[in-house]
């Protein structure tokens, strides 16, 4: 009986302790690594993509078995905007953190219980490394569902090694007598300039077409019909551009077609944003140190202005578990910081809406600083403005527009259905 009781005194005392032996193991047991899947478009021949895979290397470095960050390439742009309107349509978010071009289109995203709102989890010191009116840009009624990243200017590119060629040593400062410099450039057996109708937003001519517009219309050229004069005779313009001075291949032609006839010197004249700068693909070209950066010649009234825009802004999907939450936000402190960006802007020759010291000491890339800084005002170009369904419009039609098919005036009118009033 003894033998019995002390049995029993001895599995109540065992009862007793392994919980609490199991319990301390759970408190003292290592969390488990959060995996964060950032859908990237900073990916293979992207001039910003090593620097961020280095950065990306180096947080998960210093966070080895708290927080690892894993890249999903999104290398086709197109391909990849079309992949978050989707996603999120569908009610997914595409990745723990991906990025938008912020226009009217993507700002709808904001409506989203999806995306996580930063305007609650930013601290002051965080949201003062911003550019203030670039936060104020991405705030949608209080709501900051977005972080900007990169901006950019979108300036016109000369091979002035090719204008030599032509005869031609300084910039035309009239679009007059850019006209007459793209003859000579003709004359010498040398397309003028690159220009394209494909892809959703048919990019090169899309630029060429807001420097018309603004320069036309104003600076708020875009709070009007699209119907209006301006946008009539900057659509008969950018159709000569195309029709007079640009590759034959320019009906259809996406972006790397009207990129690759700058790169390989077949066009003397491009249009794009700082990051092109840093593509090892530019510096190689026997040109690179020729080209000079400036803004269009004044087709109209407003002059010294610069096309500029939102870029890139980042979002992240929201989540009730805050451990995950605070995981976001800690990789995104890191990548927004000053020292991250100033290492991605040197490599890469893009800009940021982010405060750094940064200060190139490249050529090409000082030029596009020097010419930000010049200019009077700035303006949206047509899709940073108008958002990604009215320009995918104006692409489509644009190709029409070229071949004769429809006036300028028909033109116009198309795309100014598209527009939400």
């Amino acid at each position: 009986m003894l033998k019995k009781s002390r049995l029993i005194a001895l599995l109540l005392m065992l009862c007793l302790v392994f919980p609490l032996v199991a319990q301390g193991q759970v408190e003292n047991a290592p969390a488990k690594e959060i995996e964060l899947r950032w859908a990237s478009i900073w990916v293979g021949n992207d001039s910003k993509a090593p620097a961020v895979e280095a950065l990306v290397a180096e947080y998960n470095a210093k966070n080895a078995g708290k927080i690892k960050v894993v890249v999903e390439p999104q290398p086709d742009y197109n391909a990849y905007e079309q992949k978050v309107r989707t996603s999120l349509a569908a009610g997914q978010a595409p990745a723990d953190i991906f990025t938008i071009k912020f226009n009217p289109t993507t700002a709808t995203f904001y409506q989203s219980n999806l995306l996580m709102d930063f305007a609650k989890v930013m601290d002051t010191p965080w949201k003062q490394s911003f550019d203030a009116g670039s936060i104020e840009q991405s705030t949608v009624d209080g709501m900051l569902k977005s972080l900007p990243m990169e901006t950019a200017i979108l300036p016109i590119w000369y091979n002035m090694d090719a204008f030599k060629k032509a005869g031609i040593s300084e910039l035309p400062t009239t679009i007059e007598g850019m006209f007459s410099a793209f003859d000579k450039l003709k004359a010498a057996g040398i397309t003028p300039t690159s220009q394209m109708t494909g892809d959703t937003n048919a990019w090169t001519s899309m630029i060429w077409f807001s420097h018309f517009a603004v320069s036309l219309g104003g600076t708020n050229v875009w709070d009007k019909s699209f119907t209006d004069p301006a946008f009539v005779e900057a659509a008969k313009l950018t159709k000569r551009m195309i029709v007079e001075y640009s590759t034959t291949d320019a009906v259809g032609l996406g972006a790397g077609g009207s990129g690759g006839h700058f790169l390989a010197g077949r066009t003397a004249v491009f249009s794009n944003g700082p990051w092109y700068a840093g593509r090892a693909d530019l510096a190689a070209t026997p040109f690179f140190n020729s080209i000079k950066i400036a803004g269009l010649p004044a087709a109209g009234s407003t002059k010294d202005f610069m096309i500029s825009r939102l870029q890139a802004n980042i979002c992240a999907a929201s989540s009730k578990d805050k451990a995950r939450e605070a995981a976001i936000v800690d990789f995104l402190k890191f990548l927004t910081s000053a020292p991250s960006i100033s290492k991605i802007a040197e490599t890469s020759g893009a800009m940021f809406a982010i405060k750094t010291d940064y200060r190139p000491v490249k050529a090409l890339q000082k030029q596009f600083y020097d010419v930000a800084d010049a200019a009077k005002t700035t303006a949206f170009d047509l899709e940073a403005a108008l958002g990604a369904e009215v320009t995918l419009e104006f692409a489509q039609q644009l190709g029409a527009l070229a071949l004769g098919r429809i006036s300028a005036e028909e033109f116009c009118a198309l795309v100014d259905r598209k527009i939400e009033r």
